[in-house]
């Protein structure tokens, strides 16, 4: 399943969600990630406040993958790109 994310209160929910769906508490998460459960507690809570690292490290630990995508442009929009820019 796909989650768009593009702001960092968008992963709380998420994050949540992924947790409870590979049947994980918080402690067990943070024993596989050699945390104590409260920062598990402190990234659902305010992902935002989460280093890169961390956050990386916090997904690989629940079996996601991480992907970078540009949207395609569709054709309106390639039409207002300035000549040169067109792809």
């Amino acid at each position: 399943m796909d989650y768009l994310v593009q702001m960092p209160g968008q992963l709380q929910d998420h994050l949540r969600a992924l947790r409870r769906s590979k049947g994980l508490t918080q402690k067990q998460l943070s024993v596989m990630m050699g945390v104590d459960q409260t920062r598990i507690s402190d990234i659902e809570n305010k992902p935002g406040a989460v280093n890169v690292a961390q956050l990386l490290r916090l997904l690989a630990v629940l079996d996601v993958q991480v992907v970078l995508r540009t949207p395609p442009i569709v054709p309106a929009a390639r039409a207002k790109l300035p000549p040169g820019n067109a792809g």
